[in-house]
């Protein structure tokens, strides 16, 4: 069961901690299920409570043990709701009965007496809620139907290659838009650029839109500032018929603080969802935090994660903010230097054992779903099986990468670039462990911080991206972007991530409208005509990007990293090059001289991609290479700022 000792020996020491994992994971099953339950019948929460629709009537049912009345009341009853009092029923839940059907599109609280007071609250597995006058949310009761028509695709063997999208931001228009806009007008570019995975954002209902989405108020909600349930389905139907799969992006590390719209003093109690005190809250992000450790929680967050795979068909999770769940501490100021402090009594081992759980249920739901961690901290185990000692995602995200570009671009010269240090930041993984790699995320594009392309380029990008202008400064910008992106897509992990418009070098950064720049959307958008203008130069990176793509589409080189091989690596001369599946990879980052290169190569290569081709805005085919079939030595002549790509026969 520990098998994670033989792929990290270091670990020998944290033995009994990891071996803590497995049992109290153990525990918490059987407590949950006895000695034969299984998870995916535990995790039914979403078919109980809420509103379900039975025979001869509806039935609605909560969660609120420190209640002392509960009523359903809603623009169908004039919000009295004297005539529909639920009755207390076993372990806190109220429940009713309504003969009939409750009218679709009603909105709907539920009225609890808590202390003697009547307060408003949504209820807790609402499925759509919107906002009201008083800029606070109503639940609505939907029944949403729609016939999917397509199957899920499945990857296998496949690299995920991950478009990370935002529904709301994905117009050039100034406003949010809509599921039915992004599944016409977004979809088939993310199909045309030759991704295989969506990973979409802010879908859980969050009241505070410059939130992201990251402070959620009703898990089993989608956001309905973009559009209805039925919508959201259809937009997963049609990327699965385009053979797209669709991620969601799912913040169970924290809720909003929100009283009244989410789970916050639901039933008058701090303690109904979350922990008591300082540590249920979040100080950092003022938010709150879930207690793993109760049963009425996991079932909770469980049923949450059935829910999204049952009922809108997403392939897997993204889980967001883990690092802030494996710690008390949540990974503030805290630098992860040794492995004691991986296992120490800072380490929750309530929610190490919940994400155990969550793996485990996925994998009885659909077992092709992809599972992503978002861990600063790189927890070892985090993506290997369960079996083998470990917590069960199969990804974990290469976080310290964006990081170091940053570093790179703001803080060093070019002349200063580390080859060794870029070696070991791309390739240095947990042993045993999958990664997705990316140069920039959504996080690099947030107000406050710069997009790669803007630390390369500054203010150049809005007077100098004109095909017929030169600029010294817009040549170091595309040819670095295109080095970044080549060298991290094909080191930095068994799959790779991209978010909307960093394909193309978007300009500036994501703002939400709020108070602080007058509601403006002039942030919260994306210029697409900004790659489709044949006189701007972003037609370049974006054409780059798709070859890029294309690159493992058609070699399948990015899951073989035990094919990785390092040839040649030196720092003064700033060339690097490397083999990995059938492909060989030659970088020359010197930013002003071109490099001569001899490699041994058992057969003549052929060359398959070059930076510098002038159709991704270089000035090439500038570079050459030669072949001596009698010494098998490979030739090149690298000018400066670009790589070119070789393929072999075997």
């Amino acid at each position: 069961m520990l098998n994670i000792l033989q792929y990290d020996p270091y670990l020998e020491p944290y033995k009994e901690d990891l071996s803590l994992r497995l049992f109290e994971f153990a525990r918490t099953k059987k407590r949950l299920l006895g000695m034969e339950g299984k998870l995916s019948d535990f995790a039914n929460g979403h078919k109980y409570f809420g509103f379900q629709q039975e025979t001869h009537n509806w039935t609605f049912r909560e969660w609120a043990p420190n209640a002392e009345k509960a009523f359903l009341v809603g623009d169908f009853n004039e919000w009295e709701g004297s005539q529909h009092e639920l009755k207390a029923a076993y372990g806190g839940v109220w429940e009713i009965a309504v003969p009939g059907r409750l009218p679709l599109g009603s909105k709907v609280k539920v009225k609890l007496v808590i202390n003697g007071t009547e307060v408003y609250r949504v209820p807790s597995y609402i499925m759509y809620a919107v906002q009201n006058e008083y800029l606070e949310l109503d639940g609505v009761i939907v029944e949403p139907r729609y016939e999917f028509k397509h199957k899920s695709p499945v990857l296998k063997d496949t690299a995920p290659l991950i478009y990370e999208a935002h529904i709301g931001i994905s117009s050039e228009e100034y406003r949010i838009n809509s599921y039915k806009e992004f599944t016409v007008d977004v979809l088939p570019r993310i199909k045309k650029a030759g991704y295989n995975t969506i990973q979409l954002m802010a879908i859980m209902e969050h009241p505070l839109y410059s939130s992201f989405g990251y402070q959620v108020s009703n898990f089993f909600a989608v956001s309905s500032r973009f559009g209805s349930p039925e919508d959201l389905m259809e937009l997963i139907d049609t990327a699965h018929g385009m053979g797209l799969r669709v991620l969601l992006d799912v913040v169970h590390s924290h809720a909003v603080k929100n009283v009244g719209d989410g789970l916050n003093l639901f039933d008058g109690s701090s303690t109904q969802y979350f922990h008591a005190g300082g540590r249920g809250e979040h100080e950092a992000w003022n938010t709150k935090l879930f207690n793993y450790g109760k049963d009425e929680v996991i079932h909770f967050l469980l049923s949450n994660l059935k829910f999204w795979l049952e009922t809108y068909r997403f392939d897997g999770f993204r889980f967001d903010g883990v690092t802030s769940m494996l710690y008390h501490h949540h990974g503030l100021g805290t630098s992860f230097d040794n492995y004691g402090k991986y296992f120490s009594r800072d380490t929750d081992i309530e929610a190490i054992v919940y994400l155990m759980l969550a793996n485990e249920l996925v994998r009885q739901v659909n077992p092709n779903a992809t599972m992503i961690t978002e861990d600063m901290s790189a927890m070892p185990g985090m993506a290997l099986p369960i079996s083998e000692g470990g917590i069960g995602f199969d990804y974990r995200l290469s976080m310290g990468v964006p990081d170091y570009w940053i570093r790179q671009f703001k803080e060093k010269s070019d002349e200063e670039l580390d080859l060794m240090e870029l070696w070991w930041e791309l390739t240095t993984r947990r042993p045993g462990e999958k990664n997705i790699g990316y140069a920039e995320s959504h996080d690099q594009a947030l107000v406050g911080d710069k997009t790669l392309m803007m630390w390369l380029a500054n203010e150049a990008i809005y007077d100098s991206m004109d095909s017929h202008t030169d600029s010294l400064i817009i040549d170091r910008a595309l040819a670095l972007h295109k080095l970044v992106r080549l060298v991290t897509f094909s080191l930095a992990g068994e799959g790779y991530l991209n978010f909307m418009g960093n394909e193309f070098g978007h300009p500036e950064w994501l703002d939400f409208p709020r108070e602080g720049n007058q509601e403006s959307f002039q942030h919260a958008r994306r210029q697409w005509s900004l790659s489709e203008n044949e006189n701007l130069r972003f037609k370049y990176l974006l054409k780059f990007d798709q070859d890029m793509i294309a690159l493992e589409q058609d070699h399948k080189f990015l899951k073989q990293s035990g094919s990785l091989q390092q040839c040649w690596i030196k720092n003064q001369d700033k060339l690097l090059a490397y083999r990995k599946g059938k492909l060989l990879f030659v970088f020359n980052f010197h930013p002003n001289r071109e490099q001569k290169l001899s490699l041994y190569m058992p057969s003549k290569p052929e060359l398959i991609f070059d930076t510098d081709d002038n159709k991704y805005g270089g000035f090439g085919p500038r570079s050459s290479f030669t072949y001596q079939e009698k010494n098998k030595k490979l030739e090149l002549l690298l000018a400066e700022r670009t790589a070119m790509v070789f393929q072999f026969s075997s």
